[in-house]
């Protein structure tokens, strides 16, 4: 199936690995240029190495840190004023530390904000400019089933998913107007260090040992018996931001395999 992305030019933040990475290595397949940005220049660069193996596409790479003020609008002007812009975003970098309102203090909840829920934003204002001028455009919001299965231990996380949700929804609602479609994808527990990090979280508190964290894997009832790959989501953030979804726009996608119902 042609999905119509050769030659479209792809922004992926948090690209240097997990969602992310999978993410570019699925619009580089399909023939589409892409450009990844993250923090770690050094992680840039083996991811770059890694994807160039079998791209279609060619690859381009800029280390900048989402949660610092101005990154977004600074992001933007960059590719803006570039030839060909960007046509797909997809908005992805950012982790919410786990724990309930007590754990999670003002300061770690603003910063994990800043990151992905106002860097999410940011950054959609900054290239939604641009996409309504040009009449096309898509931005895609990767942001977790947390929006969706509110849970006492995941405070912080569960609000800012939320949010982003509802921006997806309103933006995206409106956005048609305007030739630029905007979607969402929840993932469920998905197999990155992010799941590392949040198994942590939940081994220290439940079992008093972060390093026991495999051991919380092991007894949740997964979909499948397993966590999701990354190339699952990424499979469908593809398909999403291509020519054969034209007519999405202002919903989320959930991929969980059912986990939200499973309770």
């Amino acid at each position: 199936m042609d999905l119509g992305l050769g030659g479209k030019r792809v922004l992926i933040t948090g690209g240097s690995r997990g969602i992310g990475f999978a993410c570019a290595r699925g619009f580089l397949a399909e023939g589409a240029d892409v450009v990844i940005a993250a923090r770690d220049p050094e992680r840039l660069k083996a991811a770059k190495k890694e994807l160039a193996v079998r791209a279609q596409g060619r690859i381009e790479t800029v280390a900048l840190d989402m949660a610092a003020p101005g990154a977004a609008d600074r992001l933007a002007e960059r590719f803006e004023a570039a030839h060909p812009a960007i046509d797909i975003l997809v908005n992805n970098a950012g982790a919410i530390p786990g724990g309930d309102i007590l754990a999670v203090d003002e300061t770690k909840w603003r910063a994990a904000w800043e990151l992905k829920v106002f860097g999410y934003v940011n950054l959609a204002r900054a290239m939604f400019r641009g996409m309504r001028e040009r009449k096309r455009g898509v931005i895609l919001n990767i942001i977790g089933l947390g929006g969706e299965a509110m849970n006492f231990s995941y405070a912080a996380g569960a609000a800012g998913n939320a949010a982003l949700m509802a921006l997806t929804q309103a933006l995206g609602s409106r956005s048609t107007d305007h030739g630029v479609r905007v979607v969402g994808i929840n993932p469920g527990l998905v197999a990155t260090d992010r799941m590392e990090f949040l198994m942590r979280t939940r081994a220290e508190k439940e079992l008093g040992d972060a390093n026991r964290w495999r051991e919380i894997v092991a007894k949740s009832d997964l979909p499948f018996g397993r966590a999701a790959e990354p190339e699952e989501v990424a499979n469908v953030a593809v398909f999403l931001a291509s020519e054969r979804a034209a007519y999405v726009s202002g919903c989320i996608m959930r991929v969980d395999g059912g986990a939200l119902y499973r309770r």
